[in-house]
């Protein structure tokens, strides 16, 4: 026995060298993509001047993003169990860069447009891939503190992006905004391509669905499309209706073509587990509460305050800054805590964090009580998306760990379009409709400082819906940890006769023990 631990660390020391390779090609690639996207947010003006889009085009050189990234995730995710994730990664390196590069020749807006929707499928292959490539290449006991700085590189994203694409424009031109993403994703390929193994799928049936995902674009577009427009046009308006009804119509149908597929986009059957029901409840819930955040309180310092767009950014940057700190030492919570008492905690943080926006928000409410209620929003995400994303993919089979990760994605995806909907429409809600644009622009205590008042009764009302969503994750959460004993009821299509109520040969996971019956 004593001549076998020696080979068993020395291995471990090995899966670990390798584990954090394949997190410096994820974390890269990770912050690439990220700044990309939110470079383009301030880069966006400059870009409408130079081809004199229309409104429409505009929104949707945004849009096009957000909806082709969440509705191809699940496809891809179920492509890379089939065929290998390394496959899959290096084509996504290599056609969001080749996006990136065609961009910045784009002839008119619809051609930005049209490229964006490249360039997003090649991002989708990416974020479908990097936690599952994660949760493969960490040992067990190492996983959290990998997933914590893996996630913690969106928050540098979010920090260095919307400095880079003003400074790139302001210096250099809007193609600029692009072609930055295009020696960061070369080095990202050529590095991804020494240093991820080759692996091939995991086997069993192959197949998409494709009437699947034409429901899930269906459903998801109408959805982006209502929630997208209600907050300059309301909630009344005819296409927020439409897209709306869009959407509660296709997912019962969704739903039903879901249950006879052979080889569906959303497996029904992994929610015989509720563990998993509430873990994805959760990240749905806790996005919906906060992801909004940085958005409408950007937007206060312009529209109450009267503060330029610098100033106001300077100002979100605690809630990035606090969130990618506290995702850095994930690791060291999930060793002490767990990561299933880790998540409730998060969600418990961010709520507080809200509640002290809200009890804050007036006209005139000083920075500091809303600096604290930034900084507890972004503590309670950087507890809750690691720990959450660790519960998920831990104790997954193989030929799972894809499509699981691409759902939990594609979750929090919509958990996005809905905040920034939701939000920016509540706190328009009590503004005549004539002045609500004036909200977005920035410039409502200039135009109409009578009417800022009514803009902070809309703040209130906003912010009092995102904390009781966030209560409600708070619920879902811990309704998610497993009871003492308690065994994962994951399918396995390799096992003959198995139904989701049967335990599972691969209920162990992948080797890295089942955490979650522990807690």
């Amino acid at each position: 026995m004593s001549a076998k631990v020696p080979e068993e660390e020395t291995s471990e020391r090995e899966q670990l060298r390798y584990a954090w390779r394949v997190l410096s090609v994820v974390g890269l690639a990770s912050i690439t993509t990220g700044m990309g996207s939110s470079s383009l947010n301030v880069a966006l003006p400059e870009v409408v001047r130079h081809f004199g889009a229309s409104a429409a085009a505009a929104s949707w050189m945004l849009l096009s993003f957000l909806l082709t990234n969440t509705v191809l995730m699940v496809a891809f995710g179920r492509l890379a169990d089939m065929f290998g994730r390394r496959v899959m990664y290096l084509w996504g390196l290599a056609t969001y860069t080749g996006g990136s590069l065609l961009l910045g020749f784009a002839p008119g807006e619809w051609y930005v447009v049209g490229l964006r929707v490249v360039q997003a499928a090649g991002g989708a292959m990416l974020l479908t891939n990097s936690a599952a490539l994660l949760s493969e290449a960490f040992p067990r006991r190492h996983l959290g503190r990998g997933m914590g700085i893996y996630i913690a590189s969106f928050s540098v994203a979010q920090l260095v992006g919307p400095t880079l694409g003003g400074v790139l424009t302001h210096r250099l031109g809007w193609q600029w905004v692009f072609w930055f993403n295009v020696p960061l994703g070369v080095v990202c390929f050529v590095w991804g391509a020494f240093t991820l193994r080759r692996t091939g799928g995991t086997g069993g049936e192959r197949g998409l669905d494709v009437s699947g995902n034409l429901l899930v674009l269906v459903s998801l577009g109408g959805l982006l499309l209502g929630v997208s427009q209600a907050g300059e046009q309301g909630w009344s308006d005819p296409t927020v209706l439409a897209g709306v009804a869009a959407f509660a119509v296709s997912v019962p149908v969704f739903v039903a073509v879901e249950r006879r597929s052979r080889h569906p986009v959303v497996d029904l059957r992994l929610f015989a587990d509720r563990v998993f029901g509430f873990d994805l409840l959760a990240a749905l819930l806790n996005t919906v509460a906060r992801m909004a955040v940085v958005l409408l309180v950007a937007l206060f310092y312009q529209a109450v305050r009267g503060e330029d767009p610098v100033s106001a950014g300077l100002r979100v940057l605690p809630t990035s800054i606090a969130m990618g700190a506290t995702s850095m030492s994930a690791g060291r919570l999930h060793t002490w805590l767990g990561p299933r008492m880790v998540a409730p905690l998060g969600c418990i943080t961010g709520s507080v964090g809200l509640l002290v926006l809200l009890v804050s928000v007036s006209e005139d409410p000083g920075y500091v009580p809303m600096c604290a209620g930034m900084v507890l929003v972004g503590v309670g995400g950087g507890m809750f998306m690691p720990a959450t994303a660790t519960n998920m993919l831990d104790e997954l089979p193989d030929n799972r760990v894809g499509i699981v990760n691409a759902m939990r994605l594609m979750v929090q995806n919509v958990g996005v379009m809905v905040s920034t909907g939701l939000g920016t429409s509540l706190i328009a809600s009590q503004l005549p409709a004539s002045l609500r644009p004036e909200v977005f622009a920035g410039t409502l205590s200039h135009g109409a400082p009578g009417e800022v008042g009514k803009l902070i009764s809309g703040y209130r009302v906003a912010l009092a819906v995102m904390t009781a969503v966030s209560v409600l994750a708070v619920a879902a959460s811990l309704a998610g940890r497993r009871k003492p004993g308690a065994v994962s009821l994951w399918p396995d299509d390799d096992t003959p006769g198995c139904t989701p109520a049967d335990p599972m040969p691969s209920q162990q996971g992948r080797g890295h023990g089942t955490e979650g019956s522990k807690a």
